[in-house]
């Protein structure tokens, strides 16, 4: 069968056509090395720092978005179709400063600039979005963007004050708005895409039939969504990943939907695409999404990448399993679902078959009495990955706990439940006495393991003492239970 072996994309005002492009080539060597596009930097490599922020418009549900994605781990053959938008690319009126450079200039938010593209290209997308975003707002934008010289304050006045140096109205990517759409329109694949030498290849399956058709002939394949944690594995270990199935460009994957009783999300949905869901049905969750790495990994990640790495210390998994989640896995064969925790068998083992991948996942809804609560333990509030994630979920009726789901990341070799303080819990009233004995017995369901994050002893007592602040939090009782004293460390 004949496929097409080109990659197709917008760069900054130019169309690109490139064949034979490697699956591990890099956004950002592609930019700083073939196109000298240098305003764009390289720091961590990984992720992290926001040196490499550039923007990326993607037709979704019919329109064009555009979103920060960091360049230095963002596979170039998984933009096809899309519109890549560099620091180059910006100007003002008159060839002037971009107002977002403007404000920047005037309000001292850059020393050495080396972070200050990256920064500026983040803003530029938030003043798109949001032309008078709040402080918090501002701050939320730029979780994955570091500074080591200037201090966020002056970028942050800087922020608030853009729209004093001009409006989005006027910008080049609303400007022209309606031809990038056309432009892009035309660029859309009517097939697979197969690209790159034999020992670096790429694959754009074209739907989700026919990625289940790769995976059959390429058991051995790398899936590839967001790249938020197979990008370090090229970056960082040079581990070789080929062929490489790409699948964040397939609608099929994208699916969002409420119903009665559920909220199901298809594997390809991003963190930043399913927010505003996921805190509609689930609002404990809200905060909790915040702290799920930076803005350009929100805005790359999947949820069902996050599920399918099978790492102990995913964010998703613990609270996704304390909700009851189920995961529904695609091969040629057809389809089966399995509870989310019975996927998770063994550190990097789970339960899906070498041609299956994950499809999608259904978290019921709320029922009457739950109680819900997320939390995550970690050396940096933002953009930092666990040291203990938690996801608890208590059923009370008439005073009386009968149903309980206590899940945890960081404390096993995959994220699980608290087998031991889920049964001191069923059964009793709900009271500080029960809690005590539940934190107690997480001794009994963990041993978990020291390393640079966190030694086992704090792991075991951050987990006890969130059982303990999760009554805190949502006991509405008087009295001695209420006033028992507790030990936080969290």
């Amino acid at each position: 069968m004949t496929h097409q072996t080109a990659i197709r994309f917008l760069l900054n005002g130019e169309e690109k056509t490139l064949t034979d492009v490697k699956a591990t080539q890099t956004l950002l060597d592609y930019l700083r090395i073939e196109q000298r596009l240098t305003g764009t930097k390289e720091g961590c490599a990984e992720g992290d720092c926001g040196a490499c922020t550039v923007l990326v418009g993607r037709l979704y549900n019919g329109a064009l978005r555009y979103e920060t994605v960091n360049a230095c781990i963002r596979f170039l053959a998984s933009l096809n179709g899309c519109h890549i938008v560099t620091i180059e690319h910006l100007s003002g009126p008159n060839g002037r400063l971009h107002p977002v450079q403007e404000a920047m200039v005037e309000h001292h938010g850059s020393q050495c600039g080396f972070c200050t593209p990256g920064f500026v290209m983040s803003l530029y997308a938030l003043w798109m979005e949001k032309p008078q975003p709040t402080e918090t707002e501002v701050e939320t934008a730029l979780q994955g963007n570091l500074c080591r010289c200037t201090g966020y304050e002056p970028i942050i006045k800087a922020a608030l004050a853009v729209n004093e140096y001009g409006t989005p109205a006027h910008d080049y990517l609303n400007a022209e708005r309606e031809n990038l759409l056309a432009q892009l329109g035309a660029l859309q694949p009517e097939g697979r895409i197969e690209t790159g030498p034999a020992d670096d290849r790429a694959i754009l399956p074209h739907t989700t039939e026919d990625l289940a058709q790769v995976l059959a002939d390429n058991p051995k394949a790398t899936i590839v969504a967001g790249s938020t944690d197979v990008g370090l594995w090229v970056t960082k270990f040079m581990r070789p990943i080929s062929p490489v199935v790409f699948v964040n460009h397939l609608e099929d994957l994208k699916a969002i939907e409420t119903t009665e009783d559920a909220l199901s999300i298809g594997a390809g949905v991003t963190y930043s695409e399913c927010e505003a869901a996921i805190s509609a049905a689930f609002p404990h969750l809200e905060e909790y999404w915040n702290r799920i790495a930076g803005w350009q990994v929100r805005n790359m990640g999947t949820i069902g990448g996050n599920i399918a790495n099978g790492s102990p210390i995913g964010d998703t998994p613990p609270v996704l399993i304390s909700l009851g989640a189920e995961v529904t896995l695609q091969s040629t064969k057809g389809r089966r679902t399995l509870p989310l925790e019975a996927f998770f068998i063994d550190y990097g083992k789970q339960d899906r078959a070498p041609e299956e991948f994950v499809a999608s996942i259904r978290i019921p809804l709320p029922s009457e009495g739950q109680i819900d609560a997320a939390y995550k333990v970690s050396k940096r509030r933002d953009e930092d990955i666990s040291a203990v994630a938690a996801g608890f979920s208590v059923v009370v009726e008439n005073g009386k706990i009968t149903s309980v789901n206590l899940a945890f990341g960081g404390m096993a070799a995959t994220p699980k439940r608290a087998a031991k303080a889920e049964a001191a819990l069923v059964g009793n009233r709900w009271c500080s006495e029960a809690f005590e004995h539940a934190a107690d017995a997480i001794a009994e369901d963990f041993t978990p393991l020291s390393d640079w994050r966190a030694s086992a002893d704090y792991r075991a007592r951050v987990a006890g003492n969130l059982l303990r602040r999760f009554y805190l939090e949502h006991d509405n009782s008087q009295g001695s239970d209420a006033d028992m004293p507790v030990r936080l460390a969290v």
